[in-house]
């Protein structure tokens, strides 16, 4: 199979080069059309051996999905392609390589949290292309020093990510590409410039983003269901207390507070739709319904003392230890009881 010749954004980079840090390859790079992709993700949900913290790099015609995982459990996804790098969803990143199984390949490798969060950190937004001149190679990192650049640095050269942690220009801490435990990592920056065999220049690439500590979990699909199903069953409760009231009443509260709570504008999806492909964390889904229902129900509550608690209890009883578990009614002044 012929290597795609599609380039990074920006950089003489090619995205079929990519190779990440590891610290052991489950699986090494393969094509997807020998990988049955359900069972690699039951494997490392399921077997002790799978529950590993790591990520799948798959390398499809114009762009590398990863898809990170903790513990064994797919927690989130991104892709980096010729016109950007963004997270994407997990049920996406699946769709696509699904769609290219012939085309594309995979590895499966394990990974320190550290470095997982700054790869998710480098496609999740502030990302900064810095210029990389090749043969003064003495120039770049006393730069660093110079501006005092806080952050994390992606170092690419001929495919191999490198991320190094700088506070105020002082290297703390890092992550290679390959580089042989004996190999000092001053060392081994040098040698990311060495011109490979034919004596071309390599291919290299650099940018800043802010370092992060963890790497966040994006709701499930079937998250997203449970609180899109939560809406309307409150509505619906709402309706049955005050008769035409209840959707214009949401929809009113609703546009009022979606652009501090862009889950609103997935939640409050009419029903009978698909669910729109967007990268929500659990929390904002439990505090956007929340702040929802606080606003649509203090309303009510004038109207009708004690309609609150009722709407509450009517709308969310079977989903209430979902909504326990992420303090929904604590942050409520109303008391439910079952």
């Amino acid at each position: 199979m012929r290597a795609s010749t599609a380039r990074l954004t920006n950089s003489p980079v090619r995205l079929a080069d990519l190779q990440f840090p590891q610290v052991n390859r489950l699986i090494h790079r393969t094509r997807l059309a020998f990988i049955h992709l359900d069972n690699l993700l039951a494997y490392a949900k399921r077997d002790r051996d799978g529950r590993i913290d790591g990520y799948i790099a798959a390398h499809l015609p114009d762009e590398c999905v990863l898809l990170f995982f903790r513990k064994g459990e797919a927690v989130n996804a991104a892709s980096l392609h010729t016109a950007g790098r963004h997270v994407i969803t997990i049920t996406e990143a699946l769709k696509r390589m699904r769609a290219e199984v012939e085309r594309a390949d995979l590895e499966y490798c394990a990974a320190p949290m550290e470095q997982l969060a700054w790869m998710y950190a480098s496609c999740a937004g502030g990302h900064q292309p810095r210029a990389i001149n090749v043969k003064q190679p003495e120039k770049f990192f006393p730069l660093l020093q110079q501006e005092k650049v806080s952050g994390v640095l992606e170092l690419i050269s001929n495919g191999r990510v490198s991320y190094l942690r700088f506070d105020q220009g002082k290297y703390l801490t890092g992550h290679f590409c390959d580089k042989p435990s004996s190999l000092p990592p001053a060392r081994y920056l040098e040698s990311l410039f060495d011109a490979p065999a034919g004596g071309a220049e390599p291919a290299m690439s650099a940018g800043t983003f802010p370092a992060a500590d963890d790497l966040p979990a994006q709701a499930a699909t079937a998250l997203v269901n449970t609180y899109r199903e939560l809406y309307w069953r409150i509505v619906d409760a709402v309706e049955r207390e005050f008769p035409g009231e209840a959707k214009r009443r949401a929809q009113k509260v609703t546009s009022a507070i979606v652009d501090t709570h862009q889950a609103l504008a997935l939640i409050s999806v009419p029903r009978g739709t698909d669910t729109p492909d967007s990268v929500v964390r659990p929390e904002e889904l439990s505090t956007a319904l929340t702040d929802w229902t606080l606003q649509l129900l203090e309303g009510a509550e004038v109207m009708m003392p004690g309609a609150a608690p009722k709407v509450l209890k009517d709308a969310t009883r079977e989903h209430r230890y979902v909504l326990q578990a992420a303090g929904f009614y604590g942050r409520l002044p109303w008391r439910v009881t079952w």
